[in-house]
């Protein structure tokens, strides 16, 4: 059985959400959610991966259970949004990985 873990990174002060489970030292691979949705949507497969690979499979800010800053504090752009994705790849170490 494998386990699934979830966890929270401060990024730029806010709390984001991300889902992980695998070997830490296994092939990395990195599950983006499309919107509106969140990690959720990969409940099913993050085990069936983490067999074989490190998976992260992280929620957006403004998605599923990481933070949902006002917009005053966030501009909701794709690049913001990938800015902190990179930002919490840096923070846990995924440095070398496939993107699903």
């Amino acid at each position: 059985m494998v386990t699934v873990h979830h966890r929270h990174a401060t990024i730029d002060g806010h709390s984001v959400a991300y889902r992980e489970a695998g070997g830490e030292n296994s092939r990395q691979v990195l599950l983006l959610h499309g919107a509106p949705a969140s990690s959720f949507m990969f409940r099913d497969l993050i085990p069936l991966l983490a067999k074989s690979y490190h998976v992260i499979a992280p929620d957006y800010l403004g998605f599923g259970l990481s933070d949902a800053p006002p917009v005053e504090e966030f501009d909701y752009t794709f690049d913001h949004l990938t800015d902190s994705i990179a930002s919490l790849l840096g923070a846990v170490g995924f440095d070398d990985y496939a993107v699903y």
